[in-house]
């Protein structure tokens, strides 16, 4: 902290730190205390329990009044639109399944360690999420044709690299007007929890979960790139701090093992009994359909049985019969999607840690039955 000069200003902390290969800190455990992962044996389940979906809140969770709510579409349009969520029901609906990940999954296991929420595997989850898609209201606004991008507009407001802002992410007009790009109000067949954006969302299918805005209150079309700083400053693969990088879009193919077995109370390493055992997991992408799944005993790869997918962007169930036999095993899972693009074993370093797409590792011990 700084020493005040009678500015309030002065006494904010200055923006994050960098990389460290330091102990877990004070603020990552505050923010990792905030927001939640799915836990791993959550995999068991094609659509993820709500209460078990990853959440990531970048600010305070708002207090929206659902009566008084209102969403504005403005900007190059021939006719601005003002909806009630009672007007967007009224429209065109559609349910489908999607899988989320955050663009900060895997983070914590870099090295050194950017520092923001510490994630490791489990910021994931699949749910059915129900709207209306938005493709529709451009048309009914009188979307221009020399509009470049929409800029999504959530409720919640805070202070991030040292800049006050509200919660904003942009879309170019091809990727927004995609049929599975929704409005949604519901998720799991129930009203959108508050903490998962009451009462609307954007769902952006593929890309990383950052871009699907909530608490939403205003869709803008503007005729140049949006250059805000959740769009130009963060979710960017960096080098360096002073890299301008590139933006951070779909997400990287990823498989993820259920742990077997049981776990031991603090260190989560998993303890199984000797025989056949089936492992099981998901894989996803937000570039193509998964198509293969292997995995790894031992450093030695086999392929997996896929389960048929349950959506177009959903994950993808697998299973492996696995002949346990006495001692310590390592195994290891990987994905590769209907584009050739394969999992790294080691994710690729990069200074906000992003789209940390490594081989999961896990640690187990068989015991004879």
């Amino acid at each position: 902290m700084t020493t005040s000069t009678g500015d309030p200003t002065d006494v904010w902390p200055a923006p994050a730190s960098p990389p460290t290969d330091g102990p877990l800190t004070f603020e990552e455990l505050q923010l990792a205390g905030r927001n939640r992962g799915m836990p791993l044996e959550g995999l068991r389940y094609d659509i993820t329990p709500t209460g078990m979906h990853y959440l990531l809140v970048h600010f305070d969770i708002p207090a929206v009044d659902a009566t008084s709510w209102r969403l504005r579409l403005d900007g190059m349009v021939e006719r601005p639109l003002e909806l009630s969520l009672a007007d967007l029901r009224a429209l065109p609906r559609r349910t489908i399944p999607v899988t989320l990940e955050c663009a900060g999954n895997g983070r914590a296991r870099l090295q050194p360690r950017p520092l923001s929420n510490p994630w490791l595997f489990e910021a994931i989850g699949t749910a059915e999420w129900t709207g209306t898609p938005l493709a529709p209201l451009l048309d009914e606004a009188g979307l221009r044709d020399d509009a470049v991008e929409l800029v999504f507009t959530g409720e919640d407001r805070g202070v991030q690299g040292g800049v006050e802002h509200d919660y904003q992410r942009s879309l170019p007009i091809s990727e927004a007007r995609r049929p599975e790009v929704l409005l949604v109000d519901e998720m799991n067949g129930e009203p959108l929890q508050p903490q998962h954006g009451f009462p609307v969302r954007l769902l952006v299918p593929g890309w990383y979960g950052m871009t699907s805005v909530k608490w939403l209150r205003r869709i803008e079309a503007v005729a140049d790139p949006f250059e805000g700083y959740q769009q130009a400053t963060a979710y960017h693969y960096r080098e360096t701090g002073d890299d301008p990088g590139t933006p951070v879009r779909g997400i990287l193919v990823r498989a993820l093992l259920a742990p077997p077995g049981i776990p031991d109370f603090f260190t989560r390493r998993r303890l199984v009994d000797a025989g056949r055992v089936t492992l099981r997991g998901r894989a996803w992408g937000g570039r193509g359909p998964i198509r293969r799944v292997e995995v790894g005993v031992d450093g030695t790869w086999a392929d997996a049985t896929l389960q048929p997918p349950i959506g177009e962007w959903t994950w993808r169930g697998w299973s492996f019969d696995w002949d346990a036999e006495p001692g310590e095993h390592e195994l290891a899972c990987r994905a590769t999607d209907a584009n050739g693009d394969v999992q790294p074993l080691e994710s690729p370093w990069n200074y906000q840690g992003m789209g940390n797409n490594g081989v999961q590792t896990v640690t187990v011990t068989v015991r004879r039955a």
